[in-house]
């Protein structure tokens, strides 16, 4: 097994402090209705791809759309991303996806995400920061004209869909979420 050398993860700060930061929307104050198109916009550009996904949005009990998330990793790696939260398919809030990772990856990449909720006590343990995806969380990658026949694992159903970049891994790490409801 390669041992980590301080030059690997001086490179991994370094890339994740350029590229992590610029796909972060500061608000103070407000609400971002930027992200909020951005999440329509991704959400129908995978339902586009993948018309099963529309059954998922009018059956759950709510959803978490995240339409750019970053990825950066030089055997540690980063992703990060903002996301609006839906409930009755109305707008309750934005969420903030962290995630870790450690392991052999190299590369970068963006990729939307979509996290549907089955039922009242996922959705309240999302946003009540108690959900957390860990290493044998597994999302379903959307592909063009494929077929998607997924049953909910633990009440949640995600899906990604890649914007672009390239990403070699075999790692572990998890994802984190942080809530802040709409007001």
């Amino acid at each position: 097994m390669k041992t980590l050398k301080f030059k690997d993860l001086k490179i991994a700060i370094v890339l994740l402090s350029f590229v992590l930061p610029s796909t972060i929307n500061a608000q103070i104050g407000g609400w971002n209705p930027e992200l909020e198109n951005e999440a329509k916009e991704a959400l129908q550009a995978m339902i586009k791809k993948t018309p099963k996904l529309k059954s998922y949005r009018d059956q759950s009990y709510g959803y978490a759309v995240f339409p750019k998330v970053t990825k950066a990793a030089i055997t540690i790696g980063g992703a990060i991303g903002n996301g609006v939260v839906y409930k009755n398919k109305k707008v309750v809030g934005t969420a903030k996806l962290k995630q870790a990772s450690f392991g052999l990856q190299f590369g970068g990449q963006q990729y939307s995400e979509v996290i549907f909720f089955e039922n009242q006590e996922f959705f309240e343990r999302f946003t009540n920061g108690k959900l957390k995806f860990d290493a044998q969380a597994s999302a379903v990658v959307l592909k063009e004209g494929a077929s998607v026949d997924v049953a909910y694992q633990e009440g949640v159903a995600v899906f990604t869909s890649t914007k672009g970049g390239v990403m070699v891994e075999a790692s572990i790490g998890g994802q984190h979420f942080k809530y802040t409801p709409k007001k």
